[in-house]
């Protein structure tokens, strides 16, 4: 089984437009070998974002994505804090 596509929506590039290089290369090597590989391991989010999931990509910054099962493919939906700049 390999694993699955991801896309990244406008707001999630504007988010990782503005994270440090640092953040940055960390956001690839999550989407690479963690999300696209086990797509479940993030936290299932309730609330306003319920069918989404949340990975913690720092201390205060998270990656907000969901799953198409059928198609395979991970929609990264934000890539930075949601407690504000």
């Amino acid at each position: 089984m390999s694993g699955y596509e991801i896309r990244i929506t406008k707001q999630a590039k504007k988010d990782i437009d503005k994270l440090t290089p640092k953040l940055r290369k960390k956001l690839k090597t999550i989407l690479i070998e963690v999300i696209a590989q086990r797509p479940y391991e993030g936290k299932k989010l309730l609330g306003d974002l319920a069918g989404n999931y949340s990975y913690r990509l720092s201390y205060q910054d998270r990656i907000i994505y969901s799953v198409d099962e059928e198609s395979r493919i991970i929609y990264i939906k934000r890539a930075r804090t949601h407690y504000g700049d």
